[in-house]
């Protein structure tokens, strides 16, 4: 197999690191060649507090997806959030000075070059430059103005930015584990690839990806991201509560959370309790189902407050910006018990739980599938993708030199007499010139030589 034809997600997460492995097969589909997975205990909402760790949790995720794969792992992809990102609107132009010829790709990469050159808060750098509508001269609205005639080329653009600590220490990590960084990409972005559809990024959807230490947001409208946010936090955050009140481990809290926690507190009565046990010896703790979904209920709550909040933002109350397709939940935390008529309730927009199976290989499905592994599963097919447009852009370039080659016997044939006239020219104007420069220095020499004399 080559190397080429793969691709390896890193998802380096608050609660466990995820590396990934897959391919594309003649179907289309996404084959998961391998994975491996290990628990996050040097990052912290998204952001990288312990390097040691985080090396030591990336190395034992990539040697089970080698294991796994039988494939050695050379380079990666990697998902990049926390609450150091943000993003803004930004607009920017070009004016053409050869108007006379089609807009190309080099102009519209020359824009997004300019806009990466934005002055940006101490300590910040830009992350993705993704642009939005173009405009040519007069006329607006302008999704693909590639083969347009025009003089000025303007864009619409939205900016991801994030902190180069927290960035250069992802990369630092990665490199240490041994691997070259092939990319970064934002998380939420990553998640989009795998379970949104193109009807869904059309009519205008929001992703919602609840994690372990941050709540990933990504707007999408007509096709294009609209919107990109990272609320600081997530399911930790619940664990956390659980733990504080029920004076209880975390892990047990954890456990607690996934086989009987609920969203919507209104289905448990008083009397349904589950019963822990105590730590060396000591008596079992009995907690109320009731009260445990309560608490539950208070956090997640105030997850999708936030979550409402950056939705109204965006604009979803005006009409030209309304997501029809409204949310998709997935991350870790959309597997949570009756989160989805609660999100429901409290946005007043239909909501989907986000899966990964229209993108996965048939006979995959199932725990790979599973909403916990979607950015894992985006980060595969960005990584494909990338290296399906570096292949096609070598392979154009390389058709063009052939072309090129294959039509200089013509063009050198027909500008042949034109050519060697004006060679003939030039070398005449050229041999003119050399006579003037050689008795100018035969002049200067005999003058050199003459001071020389005087001093002896």
């Amino acid at each position: 197999m080559e190397y080429q034809d793969i691709a390896i997600g890193l998802d380096v997460g608050t609660t466990k690191i995820v590396a990934m492995v897959g391919r594309r097969n003649e179907y289309n589909k996404i084959e998961i060649l391998g994975i491996g997975k290990s628990k996050s205990v040097g990052v912290h909402r998204g952001v990288v507090n312990n390097i040691t760790q985080t090396i030591e949790a990336i190395r034992e995720a990539v040697s089970e997806a080698e294991h796994s794969s039988g494939l050695k792992i050379k380079e990666v992809i990697v998902g990049i959030a926390g609450q150091h990102i943000r993003s803004l609107q930004h607009n920017d132009y070009i004016t053409r000075l050869d108007f006379e010829n089609v807009i190309s790709k080099k102009d519209i990469q020359k824009l997004i070059d300019q806009v990466h050159k934005l002055i940006m808060q101490p300590g910040e750098e830009i992350i993705h430059v993704l642009p939005q509508e173009y405009k040519v001269d007069s006329q607006a609205e302008i999704g693909e103005p590639i083969g347009m005639y025009g003089s000025r080329l303007e864009a619409n653009f939205h900016v991801v930015v994030g902190q180069i600590s927290s960035i250069r220490n992802i990369g630092r990590c990665v490199k240490a584990a041994g691997l070259n960084l092939s990319g970064m990409t934002l998380e939420p972005l990553a998640s989009a690839e795998a379970v949104l559809s193109t009807e869904e990024r059309e009519a205008g959807v929001a992703l919602v990806d609840i994690g372990g230490g941050t709540t990933d947001i990504a707007i999408f409208k007509d096709n294009i991201i609209r919107h990109t946010a990272v609320i600081p936090f997530g399911g930790n955050v619940i664990t956390e509560n659980i733990k504080t009140d029920c004076l209880i481990i975390e892990r047990q809290a954890e456990l607690l959370k996934i086989k009987f926690g609920s969203a919507w507190p209104g289905e448990n009565k008083e009397t349904e309790i589950v019963c822990i046990p105590g730590l060396r010896g000591r008596d079992p703790k009995e907690i109320s189902l009731k009260h445990l979904s309560q608490i539950i209920h208070l956090r997640v709550c105030e997850i999708l407050e936030q979550v409402n909040v950056e939705i109204k933002n965006y604009g979803n109350e005006e009409q030209k910006k309304r997501l029809i397709a409204g949310l998709v939940m997935t991350g870790g935390g959309s597997q949570l018990k009756h989160i989805r008529p609660l999100t429901e309730y409290i946005t007043g927009m239909d909501v989907r739980i986000g899966y990964s199976n229209e993108h996965i290989a048939g006979g995959e499905n199932g725990i790979i599938s599973n909403p916990e592994y979607a950015t894992s599963i985006g980060l595969v097919i960005k990584g494909l993708d990338d290296k399906k447009k570096y292949l096609c852009t070598n392979a154009e370039m390389e058709h063009r030199y052939h072309r090129s080659d294959k039509n200089s016997e013509l063009i050198s044939t027909k500008f042949y007499n034109k050519n060697r006239r004006l060679n003939s020219e030039e070398d005449q104007n050229q041999k003119k010139k050399k006579n003037k420069t050689k008795s100018f220095l035969e002049i200067w020499a005999d003058k050199f030589r003459q001071i020389l004399n005087d001093t002896e």
